[in-house]
């Protein structure tokens, strides 16, 4: 029975794995946004949330230099914003000020993932995070989510996007939670 159960594990793992990664590549990009840092997607659907650069009139919002909404693909596609108890317990951003142009942040759900928002060398903000050891910019989170509840999701695993930037290519990390 053992044997039975490694060798449909073993046969099985690889084709999860690229219907795992097609049903990501399904998700929809969002673009046109010049101020856009990342964004998050998770299952069970396409919603996707934005974190834009907050600015007014040239200058960043230093109490919240990071706004954050949704795109609500499973509806018509519409802009907006996190319902209080998703900005303040699952989505949302805690922000420390470490120097001028430059920022710490963590979720409000997960605070050990530390970010940061500075200046990057092209003169534009961006957000920089640990992906494979290496501090890179982070273009894309995803959480693959089975089951849970409203409070406690199952998040089976986190999958970081991001950009090295000494030559701009795409790395990737899968964080199994």
């Amino acid at each position: 029975m053992y044997l039975k159960k490694y060798i449909f594990i073993t046969i099985l793992t690889p084709f999860l794995s690229i219907i795992t990664l097609a049903q990501i590549s399904n998700f929809p990009t969002p673009n046109g946004n010049s101020n856009q840092l990342f964004f998050l997607q998770r299952t069970p659907n396409t919603n996707t949330i934005v974190y834009e650069l907050n600015v007014k009139n040239g200058k960043i919002n230093e109490k919240e230099p990071v706004h954050v909404f949704w795109i609500r693909y499973q509806e018509m596609g519409q802009k907006e914003e996190l319902s209080f108890i998703q900005r303040k317990f699952a989505y949302g951003l805690k922000f420390n000020k470490i120097k001028e142009n430059q920022y710490e942040m963590s979720f409000v759900s997960y605070k050990k993932y530390k970010m940061y928002l500075q200046l990057a060398d092209d003169g534009k903000f961006k957000v920089f995070t640990n992906i494979n050891n290496k501090m890179s910019v982070l273009k894309k989170i995803f959480l693959e989510i089975h089951g849970g509840e409203f409070w406690t999701p199952n998040v089976e695993y986190v999958e970081i996007t991001g950009a090295d930037p000494t030559n701009n290519k795409t790395v990737r990390e899968r964080i199994k939670i």
